[in-house]
């Protein structure tokens, strides 16, 4: 299993911030059988990390002991949160897709989907490039229309899921709505988002542990599987989108409730 989002590198976000933290976020990893990992540290304002210095932390990373005998597989990555700038830091190398493929990962602000977002996906399709939206699931504007994420997906978007938002970590109303979009076909990634082995874990095998999930099973490991196509540049398999109008029984769902 293949880790598409994650803040393993040290001392770079709010990720690991010691060589122990990584250490203990690798083998929490190992123990829920993932395999590969493309680490993706913030790239905003706020955390300027350039494609070129997450390379650099990436040898850092893997020059530990422990990392090494892991044998898990470490790839380059960013996720980006979402701005005008995005295709200028494109076209001078600030930002690369995953594992240097088309995909790239693309965090909103947390209480909105911004006014561009529709202009800025489709300028990056026709350079090329597929955006994969971080944790909608996490997102208010999104959790509470979940059309705005049809829209992007019908539009060619892809999205990841959070494994922790799945098993329930971030409570019942995110668990459902995360539930929700898979069962919409809105989701194509499932990924750990870790960033500490205690409040933010690596979660993936584990999730087949949780009863509220035995019915997506199936979908799951298309979705965990999805990930080996970023890692190859390949297309990932995925449904057509269904309008969560349409479903009965949906609902929106609230940070606020």
């Amino acid at each position: 299993m293949i880790d598409i989002h994650n803040h393993l590198l040290i001392n770079v976000d709010d990720g690991a911030q010691t060589d122990q933290e990584a250490i203990q976020l690798i083998q929490q990893a190992q123990e829920e059988g993932i395999t590969g990992i493309i680490v993706t540290p913030h790239y905003s304002k706020r955390y300027t990390n350039f494609f070129d210095r997450v390379e650099l932390k990436i040898i850092e990373l893997c020059n530990l002991r422990e990392v090494e005998k892991s044998n898990i597989k470490i790839y380059p990555g960013q996720e980006i949160r979402i701005s005008g700038d995005l295709l200028e830091d494109i076209d001078n190398g600030n930002v690369k897709g995953l594992n240097y493929s088309k995909y790239l990962l693309i965090e909103f602000p947390p209480n909105e989907v911004p006014h561009y977002t529709k202009k800025l996906f489709f300028d990056l399709q026709n350079k090329g490039y597929i955006p994969i939206i971080a944790h909608p699931e996490r997102n208010l504007a999104i959790m509470q229309d979940m059309n705005l994420l049809y829209e992007l997906v019908s539009a060619g978007a892809l999205s990841q899921v959070t494994s922790s938002s799945l098993e329930g970590y971030f409570g019942k109303n995110i668990q459902k709505a995360s539930i929700k979009m898979i069962e919409h076909h809105l989701v194509h990634f499932i990924a750990s988002d870790a960033h500490h082995v205690g409040y933010r874990p690596f979660i993936m095998q584990s999730l087949f542990e949780e009863k509220k999930l035995k019915p997506l099973h199936h979908d799951m490991k298309r979705l965990i599987s999805n990930a080996e196509a970023v890692i190859d540049n390949q297309p990932v398999t995925k449904e057509p989108p269904l309008p969560p109008k349409e479903k009965k029984g949906f609902k929106r769902f609230s940070f606020l409730k």
